[in-house]
């Protein structure tokens, strides 16, 4: 079972408490997702971040295709780093690191990815075609509009 892995750095120009109440804050994810997913937050949001926190979304990974997404923060050090694993989803397993600390421009903002799609043989064709590329621009997408709100780009 091979995991796909994806890093991505980004200094946002911010102090740790701001970053932390808007990336840990679930409803946020929706403003930092591509407006073609469809994004939406059902319930989970609008309360501290916790781990054993259930959150559930409804995407849109393709056109036409609208699912139920259920994650579970599993960790969280507060002002420093949580984890989010899908339970429920498109994804055989997810695993998404999003860490935070101090860096002299602001704050350094770190995410670590692992996935594995469904499907065997299958999704291993699907990923090298489209889904890997897909996670690429939803991460691209992400950095942009954190660059508008936190660095006035």
């Amino acid at each position: 079972m091979k995991l796909e892995r994806m890093e991505y750095r980004q200094v946002l120009k911010t102090d740790l408490k701001t970053a932390w109440e808007f990336l840990s804050a679930p409803e946020n994810l929706g403003k930092i997702t591509p407006p073609h997913m469809q994004f939406e937050t059902l319930s989970g949001g609008g309360i501290p971040m916790h781990a054993g926190q259930i959150i559930q979304y409804k995407i849109s990974p393709f056109p036409g295709t609208r699912m139920n997404w259920v994650t579970e923060i599993t960790h969280v050090k507060e002002g420093e780093f949580f984890v989010d694993e899908q339970r429920f989803g498109p994804y055989a397993f997810w695993h998404h690191q999003h860490h935070i600390s101090a860096h002299p421009d602001g704050v350094e903002m770190l995410d670590v990815l692992h996935y594995r799609v469904p499907f065997g043989f299958i999704g291993k064709i699907v990923n090298a075609i489209l889904i890997r590329s897909q996670v690429k621009k939803i991460f691209s997408y992400r950095y942009q509009i954190l660059e508008k709100l936190f660095n006035g780009k």
